[in-house]
């Protein structure tokens, strides 16, 4: 339940930042999960068992809600910093490695454009691959969250000219559904009680 901010002096860009792109939000695309699959495929035929787990998260995973077109993927390799081990295997299929944060989970993203892809590297059991997948879940679950963060992006997405402002905009709906998640567990309740009212930060991501 508690979000790492990262180093914030630490330059994740490992070709320098890239250049700013107009958000765009389309309606759900019944092609996305074949997309996936597609994707998914060449991936682990690539990595072989140096790919743990490749998991299809973000919006475009969640059946029914608008998303920007553009498919995220989660890829658990055992240590995210022996970049040797799958960097030249992604590259070969087309993906540039494009951000490298070691202060935050040892997250590497390498992105592919046609088609469009963003891939998360983290290790394992790494917090910020499974909140992925509970926030995914819960959105597929959870009809009435699903169309509020989908209202959420339509507000969000109004005068924001790139996705860092248009995901702050969101921010507040998505720590609201966190929140939510982690109550229904009895996470919260708990940590209440072993922190002796201290309180528990819970934050988006």
């Amino acid at each position: 339940m508690t979000f790492a901010a990262g180093d914030p002096g630490e330059n994740p860009w490992v070709h320098g930042k890239p250049r700013t792109l107009p958000v765009q939000v389309t309606d759900y695309d019944t092609a996305w999960p074949a997309r996936f699959l597609a994707v998914r495929g060449d991936i682990a035929e690539a990595l072989g068992a140096a790919a743990l787990a490749i998991e299809h998260v973000g919006s475009t995973a969640v059946p029914g809600l608008r998303a920007k077109p553009v498919i995220d993927v989660d890829v658990i390799v055992a240590d995210p910093e022996r970049e040797e081990g799958y960097v030249p295997q992604l590259e070969a299929l087309g993906y540039t490695l494009t951000v490298r944060e070691r202060s935050w989970y040892g997250h590497r993203m390498l992105r592919h454009d046609s088609p469009e892809v963003n891939l998360h590297v983290f290790g394992p059991d790494c917090p910020e691959h499974i909140r992925h997948l509970m926030f995914r879940d819960w959105l597929r679950e959870h009809p009435q969250d699903r169309q509020r963060y989908a209202q959420a992006k339509d507000t969000a997405k109004v005068g924001a000219d790139n996705v860092p402002a248009y995901n702050q905009r969101k921010e507040s709906v998505v720590r609201d559904v966190y929140a939510k998640i982690f109550a229904s567990l009895g996470w919260l309740q708990a940590a209440r009680e072993s922190h002796s009212g201290q309180g528990t930060q819970v934050d988006a991501e």
